[in-house]
């Protein structure tokens, strides 16, 4: 096999990257030998899934660098698309030979139709798909701004799943965000995402996976352990599925073999494809609730900074007895934003009655000011001082009274 350059792995030109690493060209001697490639189908239980469904109805949002749709084993899978990078068309995949591969890989393990026996088959192969481009580079729209208006756009367009193989390679995130995935949770859409790769660079997790309500995915070697750098780790895992020896199709109809979180991510948008299949009037936080509570324990009891809640088994996702959920184990992210956004905004007066002097963080650690005394502090160095001086004044006052009274005594018994 000859080998790629990992420009994908190292795309690092704005603020958000693709989360691959080192894909290699793949040349079968029939497409069927890639079909064979596909471990994680029986190993995480997707087979046995589609016994009960194969995700149709389900339309799944990939907002990534386009998907080349002439693929034969992606025929009749994009229903429609769209592009922000203005360099494409959604069905245009963007960017430098190596990066435009990236979308129609991913869309290939997510909804890969295969012919047959033969070719790339993906977990959900019913599901229909949105192509939403973006680019990365001087020559696009800052790409903090592009990924805000695909999420909203995605949403307007029906998505119930989105998935986003990619990484801010910062734990923040931009306000407009805020607005987007707010936007898309109040919509019942399931946010999936990349926690990154070690590999690339990205040794902790970076936004989106930091949102509270996405569900971030971890990668997994073939033997299902943590993956050393196609993998990153953070305390907003949420679960975790194969992200190495991943086989994918590219433009011009051939195919990689690839490692990344970026393949790992549309593996669990495909369960979820088929979570939302089988079960239509679950809301979204029930539907990541059954991937987390019925994923595979591994790692350190309870959630794990390297695994999350475990490894998917979609055959239990799918069919599985599971309780419902009262809310996203992934979080919130209208409480985070009303807690942490709050500061940035200026407070509007309060209106009081009675004004009363409040307590400030600067008076207790600093004394009054020049210009004259406020807040408790104020209060105190001034009324003890005017208090002991009164009380003085009285005492000497009475004095001088009962001296006065003394001597005139003295002086009419004179």
């Amino acid at each position: 096999m000859r080998r790629r350059r990992a420009a994908v792995a190292a795309l690092a030109v704005a603020a958000t990257v693709l989360c691959a690493v080192a894909p290699a060209i793949v040349a079968p001697a029939n497409a069927d030998a890639i079909r064979s490639r596909e471990y994680w189908l029986d190993d995480y239980g997707i087979r046995s899934a589609w016994k009960t469904t194969r995700g149709a109805g389900v339309t799944v949002a990939v907002i990534d660098t386009g998907i080349d749709s002439t693929h034969p084993d992606l025929d009749g899978v994009v229903s429609d698309g769209t592009d922000f990078s203005g360099l494409g068309s959604g069905g245009k995949p963007v960017g430098s030979t190596d990066d435009a591969s990236h979308g129609t890989m991913v869309a290939s393990l997510l909804a890969g139709r295969g012919r047959g026996t033969d070719g790339i088959i993906g977990v959900a192969p019913e599901a229909k798909v949105l192509s939403v481009s973006i680019g990365f580079g001087e020559e696009t729209v800052g790409s903090d701004q592009q990924i805000a208006d695909a999420v909203l756009w995605a949403v307007d367009h029906g998505a119930d799943v989105i998935n986003m193989s990619l990484t801010r390679n910062t734990p923040d995130w931009p306000t407009s965000w805020d607005e987007a995935f707010l936007y898309a949770m109040e919509h019942d859409v399931v946010v999936v995402a990349a926690a990154g790769n070690r590999g690339s660079g990205t040794t902790v997790v970076g936004a989106p996976a930091t949102m509270p309500g996405v569900l971030t995915v971890a990668g997994l070697d073939r033997a299902g352990a943590a993956s050393l750098d196609a993998s990153s780790q953070g305390i907003t895992i949420g679960v975790a599925a194969p992200s190495e020896q991943l086989v994918g199709a590219v433009p011009g109809g051939g195919y990689v073999i690839w490692n990344g979180t970026s393949g790992a991510t549309p593996l669990v948008a495909g369960v979820v494809a088929l979570v939302r299949s089988a079960h239509p009037d679950l809301d979204a936080a029930n539907v990541i609730n059954r991937l987390t509570d019925t994923a595979t324990a591994a790692g350190a009891q309870g959630v794990d900074p390297i695994y999350g809640f475990g490894k998917i088994n979609a055959k239990r996702a799918v069919s599985g007895s599971v309780d419902a959920a009262t809310a996203n184990p992934m979080g919130d992210l209208a409480e985070w934003v009303r807690l942490y956004r709050r500061a940035e905004a200026t407070p509007a007066p309060i209106a009081t009655a009675t004004p009363t002097p409040q307590p400030t963080a600067t008076s207790v650690v600093q004394p009054p000011a020049a210009s004259g005394p406020s807040g408790v502090i104020g209060l105190r160095d001034v009324g003890i001082p005017l208090f002991f001086f009164g009380g003085f004044a009285l005492a000497l006052a009475v004095l001088i009274f009962a001296a006065r009274r003394h001597f005139g005594g003295l002086r009419r018994r004179e």
